[in-house]
């Protein structure tokens, strides 16, 4: 195929140099009728292009193809059999992928390091979730992927489970060995779906790990946002296999999607795609160079540590790990993650992507240079400068094992959400079968769900991480003073 194109871009510019009038929607006319200081702050071409996918993009039968011939350029580009494009983000083509697998009252297997946006497809869809436990790192308190022989077990104590779904890379780049549970699943004939939202990259460079249309997964659910070129909410899904009906697909992710997409978002993940067929493996060498100047270089700064190979591979914990996510242990600062998030940003106007109680990371991408990362070094070596500070009045978090972070599922998440509650003082919550899900975030994996039995070492690490300053966005109390419980509890699922 000819990788030069790109279908999107391509009928931007003829729809701009026709000078096509529309007299639909978007109401403000491709920036005429936009508030002028909004045209200021966003730039004229954001307007100019924020036009209607049908009957603007391609005529109104979409008789064009423009996004049919951009799916299948991205398809071919990964070796995927089919591709779909989304423009709300992953936590749309996740829930359209689990919805292919399994329906309501039907069992999936679902690694408990998930995204909520997977939880919140179980809630809407009644899918039972049969929780395949992470392995968990006592020294760095970190969780890693299940590994095959995990779903193996469960998938022997529930042979009637329809598939699985898998998360991989972690938001700290670790990397879960997907051929070894593709093959676990395949044995059985049944699908794997892979949360691979911070993988776009993997696929364009030799020396990143395996992806997951590689390793045998049927389903990949991408945000090219995240480590890729793409506009916030950019999301694709591929396809391969003939486990799972392409327009089956398909017709779940209408359930969710829009009928009004943004073609700003579709013309960035057209673009990124060309430009990573045409100069990808350019472009990641050189930001995986830099990654690893930056790595080498926070090494040298006192009470800094990065984690590296040996941090995330081996016995017990992830097969792979991507380098390009930069995490950094600050405990040797004695203070959390959150504090020295905080610092940078007020002090030195760098944001850090995630914070934890003791790590806070840095992802390097292709859009990197040494114009960004050595203000990134200059302020991580203040950091250090003023560890006193930092150290100072820092509140004790408890963090627990992972088997004590492990919650009961007493009752299905669907059935708790929306069933009767009432809100309880944290202290007489013991026992009680949480209504709601909260979340630390990032990396918004839920440390508490809808129908999870709670006990007091989770209640509180997130009672202790909300002083130390853990973000729970989700809380239906944000101070956390009380949670929502399930009125009567309920009997296990």
């Amino acid at each position: 195929m000819d990788h030069t194109r790109a279908p999107v871009l391509d009928a931007l510019r003829r729809y701009h140099d026709q000078g096509e009038l529309s007299f639909t929607p978007p109401g403000h006319k491709q920036g005429r009728g936009a508030d002028p200081q909004a045209r200021a702050v966003l730039g004229e071409g954001v307007y100019r292009s924020d036009l209607l996918a049908s009957g603007g993009l391609d005529d109104r039968l979409m008789r064009g193809k423009v996004l049919k011939s951009a799916e299948e350029l991205m398809a071919d580009a990964v070796h995927a059999e089919h591709t779909f494009f989304t423009t709300c983000g992953s936590s749309l083509s996740v829930k359209a992928a689990m919805l292919a697998v399994a329906g309501p009252g039907e069992k999936l297997l679902v690694g408990r390091d998930a995204h909520k946006s997977v939880i919140s497809g179980l809630i809407l869809a009644g899918i039972h979730p049969v929780w395949v436990d992470p392995r968990w790192d006592e020294e760095q308190r970190l969780a890693h992927a299940p590994d095959a022989e995990a779903f193996e077990e469960a998938l022997a104590r529930h042979p009637d489970a329809r598939g699985a779904l898998v998360t991989s890379p972690t938001p700290y780049g670790a990397c879960a060995d997907l051929g070894r549970i593709a093959d676990v699943l395949h044995a059985r004939g049944l699908p794997l779906v892979v949360d691979e939202a911070w993988g776009a990259h993997l696929p364009f460079h030799p020396e990143l790990p395996s992806w997951a249309m590689d390793a045998g997964a049927d389903v990949c659910v991408t945000s090219i946002h995240k480590m890729g070129s793409g506009l916030e909410q950019g999301s694709v899904f591929h396809l391969q296999g003939d486990l799972i009906e392409a327009e089956f697909l398909q017709s779940r992710a209408d359930l969710f999607g829009t009928t009004s997409p943004s073609v700003l978002i579709y013309a960035g993940l057209d673009a990124w795609r060309r430009q990573m067929v045409l100069d990808g493996e350019r472009l990641l060498g050189e930001a995986l160079s830099l990654a690893s100047d930056v790595r080498s270089a926070v090494e040298k700064i006192p009470g800094l540590r990065v984690l590296g190979h040996d941090d995330f591979v081996g016995s017990g914990l992830s097969v792979d790990f991507d380098p390009l996510p930069v995490v950094i242990d600050v405990t040797g600062l004695g203070t959390t993650g959150y504090r020295a998030a905080d610092w940078l940003r007020e002090k030195h106007g760098i944001n850090m992507h995630l914070a934890d109680h003791r790590r806070v990371s840095a992802q390097i991408t292709h859009g990197d240079s040494p114009a960004t990362t050595e203000p990134l070094l200059d302020a991580l070596r203040d950091l250090a400068d003023h560890a006193g500070e930092l150290a100072a009045g820092v509140p004790e978090m408890v963090v627990p094992s992972g088997a004590r972070m492990r919650l009961e599922q007493a009752v299905r998440p669907r059935d708790a959400y929306f069933g009767l509650a009432e809100p309880v003082p944290l202290d007489r919550a013991v026992g009680r079968v949480s209504a709601e899900m909260i979340t630390p975030y990032p990396p918004g994996i839920p440390a508490v769900l809808p129908g999870e039995r709670l006990t007091e070492p989770v209640l509180d690490y997130l009672r202790t991480g909300l002083e130390a300053g853990m973000n729970l966005p989700d809380a239906a109390d944000p101070e956390l003073r009380t949670i929502r419980v399930q009125v009567g509890g309920g009997p296990p699922a």
